[in-house]
């Protein structure tokens, strides 16, 4: 493909900044943890039974997060909206003992609003995360957290999912009284960012002319999902993310020797979590590409660094800097812009 020598230097130049930013994203949630105690004592106090999660897109999935975090730690059932219910259907809510947690970059989509408002007035207690603090959805809602990312220019949001998982894991630390290790996060994060070449063999050895798909289980799931959703916006082709147990139960008949098949495995991941879908998936493919360092890798596997967190779910937060940084250097190779991608804006206003 020819490009100027130019054009292939700033192709992505503003969500590659964006993704560096992360260490200070984190840095700036850091400085504003009293607010985290606001809310300390609310599911009890407020009689919480059950959690609903509203979010759209990038949010979406890191409400996925969110949701095995609160079933994980606090046993209690987490579902995710359909906004179209009040949007479309004008349903009639009853949300007595009820927490709806409304996750959005913007804050301003018409259906995410219209729903927790809705869910407010049906006695819910109401919690919003955006990046704008005078948002429709911050204003409204009972406590509301910044995801103190900054402007976020680059189409792709990259930072504020990250400080979407972070705030995710404060929050429910906070309710379940554990500690936050949010140091050794930030300096994980700053790790990642400033590895020369991270992704580069990934790179190097996949292509838009075969199949993509994506891969995770537990607090990976919604990396899994958050990797295809990033390759699709900046490289333009259809891309799987799944639950390597979803994948077992049906997809898998359309794996071949050419997919290019990623699986998210952050360090401590338990390893008997993903053991039969990486047994079944070794008799289609000769390679399986892991981001994070909790796989089982062996052959011509190829890994993608990852954190080196004590737990799980930290080393799940800092890997999204991978995946994001796979994304960006894939389109760039493919000669898309992704800080621009075609058909898509920053601020998406559903109805």
């Amino acid at each position: 493909m020819n490009m100027g020598k130019l054009t292939m230097n700033t192709l992505g130049s503003i969500m590659s900044s964006e993704i560096a930013a992360t260490p200070s994203v984190f840095q700036n949630i850091k400085l504003s943890l009293e607010e985290f105690a606001a809310v300390k004592n609310m599911i009890h106090e407020k009689k919480i039974r059950s959690v609903l999660i509203l979010a759209r897109g990038t949010s979406d999935n890191a409400a996925h997060f969110l949701k095995y975090l609160i079933e994980v730690k606090m046993g209690l059932p987490v579902g995710l909206t359909s906004p179209s219910s009040i949007s479309i259907y004008k349903s009639q809510l009853h949300y007595e003992g009820v927490l709806v947690i409304a996750i959005s970059q913007s804050g301003q989509s018409p259906d995410l609003v219209e729903f927790a408002q809705a869910a407010k007035s049906a006695s819910a207690q109401v919690i919003s995360m955006t990046n704008d603090s005078h948002s429709p959805l911050a204003l409204l809602a009972h406590h509301h957290f910044a995801l103190s990312a900054g402007p976020e220019l680059a189409v792709a949001a990259t930072k504020s999912y990250s400080a979407q998982l972070l705030i995710s894991y404060l929050l429910v630390s906070t309710w379940v009284d554990e500690p936050f290790e949010l140091d050794e996060i930030i300096s994980q994060s700053a790790a990642l960012v400033s590895t020369h070449d991270l992704v580069k063999d990934a790179v190097e050895s996949t292509s838009r002319e075969n199949e993509f798909v994506f891969l995770g289980r537990g607090f990976a799931y919604a990396n899994a999902r958050e990797s295809a959703l990033k390759v699709q916006e900046t490289a333009k082709i259809s891309v799987q993310g799944l639950s390597t147990a979803d994948y077992l139960h049906g997809p898998i008949s359309a794996l071949t020797p050419s997919t290019q098949l990623f699986i998210l495995a952050p360090t401590h991941l338990p390893s008997a979590s993903i053991a039969d879908a990486v047994a079944r998936i070794r008799k289609n493919v000769d390679r399986i590409y892991w981001i994070g360092g909790g796989g089982l890798p062996q052959g011509d596997d190829l890994v993608v660094q990852g954190s080196q967190c004590s737990d799980e779910v930290r080393s799940s937060i800092v890997d999204a800097v991978a995946l994001q940084s796979f994304a960006l250097e894939f389109a760039k190779k493919c000669g898309f812009d992704p800080d621009a991608p075609e058909g898509l804006t920053k601020v998406t206003l559903t109805l």
